[in-house]
Order: C-alpha cells, then structure tokens, then sequence
C-alpha cells in the first residue's frame, strides 16, 4: 500500500513538474516508460528488502504475480502523471 501511494505521489510530481502541456500520447509515452522502470524498481523493493505488507501481494503467483505487480504500478504512475498534467492546467492559468 505505501508503495503505491509513493508511486500515485511521483506520478502527480511528474505530470505537473512536467514542463507545459503535452499531448495525451506524449506524457502515455513519457510515463509509462518512467512507470515500468519505478514498478520493477518497487516491486524488486516488496519482494526483497521489505518483504510483508508493505505492497500488495500477488508474488504467489510466480512469474506472473510480478508481472502484474508491474503492470499495476504502471498504471498507477500513469493516472498520477494525467492527474499532474490536470493540476498543472487548472493551477498555471
């Protein structure tokens, strides 16, 4: 759970530290690559470092648990990257 939230929180940082705004593919392009790189990074953190509940755990599922891990932190970035993106917009006018 304090993983997600860390990366929803990097994901808005992202998205509204991000100069300008960009066009909807360019900050999915941008994110998702930042997303994917932070969701292996996280996921290596859960299963490794700190193992319990700090994340949530689908690592009984072998291969494929972590891949959803991963995939789960990418959306994650990527809806806080389009939150940041809004927030930029609505504060910056």
């Amino acid at each position: 759970m304090w993983l997600e939230l860390l990366n929803f929180i990097i994901g808005i940082a992202f998205g509204f530290f991000h100069h300008g705004k960009e066009d909807l593919m360019g900050i999915l392009k941008n994110s998702a690559i930042i997303g994917i790189v932070l969701g292996i990074i996280f996921v290596l953190v859960s299963m490794f470092l700190v193992p319990g509940g700090i994340s949530i755990g689908v690592g009984f599922l072998g291969v494929f648990g972590i891949f959803i891990e991963i995939m789960i932190f990418v959306i994650i970035f990527i809806v806080g990257a389009f939150i940041g993106d809004w927030l930029e917009g609505v504060l910056k006018k």
